[in-house]
């Protein structure tokens, strides 16, 4: 299947000699908008394109919500507190990004991330509050001098964030071809977007290759953490928005700058694949690192310590574990008491849990994991790739706000601000 011209005979795509080999569509779709994911930043720009008159279909390689938005645990970073400003903000995410941001991006996102916080919530997201108050509860992470992280369900917040869009997306009525993957983006004569074409692997109203035919076509098909060993993104994010942008002729940039979470529960030398994240949070409430001996070792190695940006407490877990001959470091949280860790972290607790480790009663056994992909498809700030009526927002995106390493819970407001402008 070629990716030029109308998609309906063999070719190579311009510049790049690459193609993908697959049968004619079978079925088509005719739509205005197609948007390619169903994480956080697939799942707004289809629901605001919609709301504005547009034939909208989200195509996803999974069901709905088995993106990585749904494992997001920490939350979603925004200057909604008290004495916060959006400035604040941008400095934290200046600092982590390794001045490799790009400024009048980072500057875009803290502005308007508080308002696109706030339309989520009126989306259906119910996030945890204050004791006593209808106050949004606000936690700390890694490179965050304030309190500025919006959670839910304590270390939930990813799965209420894709619950809320998922029901808001069934009752807009929005059409759906879910087990699809993407394999071509089709252009005209003129090199402009005019649909993708895909393959329905599972059971549903289409079977086989197909394709939807629409002039606008946004990428939101996440990150690539499976291509390395141990991740912790789930079996979906496999690089195949960046692969088909790449087919296309689209620019890619910072590809380089893969982030490793550092407290990532070690499962083992053996272990593959997805791995349970220990959430940042963890630390933000008060968790420390410690070696065997119990030793905290990021005191004195930064200011912040253990919450440091994620590329500084990583390197400074995997240097102490070289030095002592060892595979990983600890998280001890015992301090917390089981109260805390039953109301605050519920998910965390149940999956060490699971493997026979206890946080109320032992340090977590951690090792840095293959996290998110800071780099992407290239884009402006309305989304805009290079290549006519191509988009992307959310992971697969490079819009620049995150540099060599992204600022922790910006990630998700990343894809609600950007899926936002492209809608806009």
């Amino acid at each position: 299947m070629t990716a030029t011209g109308t998609g309906t005979g063999p070719g190579p795509v311009p510049g790049t000699g690459i193609r993908l080999t697959a049968p004619a569509p079978g079925w088509s779709i005719e739509a205005d908008v197609v948007v390619v994911g169903s994480g956080v930043a697939g799942l707004t720009a289809a629901l605001r394109c919609a709301a504005a008159g547009r034939r909208t279909v989200v195509v996803t390689k999974a069901r709905l919500d088995d993106g990585s938005t749904r494992w997001a645990q920490g939350g979603i970073a925004a200057a909604l507190g008290e004495g916060d400003t959006p400035e604040q903000h941008l400095a934290d995410t200046l600092v982590a990004g390794a001045g490799l941001c790009d400024e009048e991006a980072v500057r875009t996102l803290v502005t308007e991330g508080p308002d696109a916080v706030h339309r989520l919530i009126r989306s259906g997201a119910r996030f945890d509050t204050a004791p006593g108050s209808e106050e949004i509860a606000l936690t700390r992470e890694g490179g965050h001098h304030r309190r500025r992280i919006a959670h839910a369900g304590g270390d939930a917040t990813g799965a209420e964030i894709s619950r809320a869009l998922v029901e808001a997306v069934r009752a807009a009525g929005l059409r759906t071809v879910e087990n699809a993957l993407v394999l071509d983006l089709l252009t005209d004569a003129a090199g402009h977007t005019s649909g993708v074409t895909l393959h329905v692997m599972g059971e549903g109203q289409h079977d086989g290759v197909g394709a939807v035919h629409a002039p606008a076509v946004v990428l939101a098909t996440g990150g690539m953490g499976q291509v390395f060993s141990a991740t912790t993104n789930p079996a979906v994010s496999t690089g195949d928005g960046v692969a088909l942008a790449l087919r296309a002729g689209a620019e890619v940039s910072d590809l380089e700058f893969v982030q490793f979470h550092p407290t990532v529960l070690y499962l083992g030398p053996e272990a593959e694949g997805q791995q349970p994240l220990i959430s940042e949070a963890v630390r933000g409430e008060g968790a420390h690192l410690v070696d065997a001996a119990g030793t905290r070792f990021m005191v004195g190695q930064h200011e912040l310590a253990e919450l440091a940006p994620r590329d500084i407490v990583a390197k400074a877990i995997m240097r102490r574990a070289h030095e002592q001959g060892v595979e990983h470091m600890y998280l001890d949280g015992r301090h917390f008491g089981a109260q805390m860790w039953e109301r605050r972290f519920p998910t965390i607790l149940a999956a060490c849990r699971s493997h026979d480790i206890d946080p109320v009663t032992e340090p977590i056994p951690v090792a840095p994991a293959a996290h998110y992909a800071s780099g992407g498809v290239r884009t402006d700030l309305r989304g805009r790739t290079t290549v006519p009526g191509l988009y992307a927002c959310g992971e697969v995106a490079c819009t620049g706000v995150h540099g060599a390493n992204r600022l922790a819970s910006n990630s998700l407001l990343e894809g609600l601000v950007f899926a936002e402008r492209i809608a806009a």
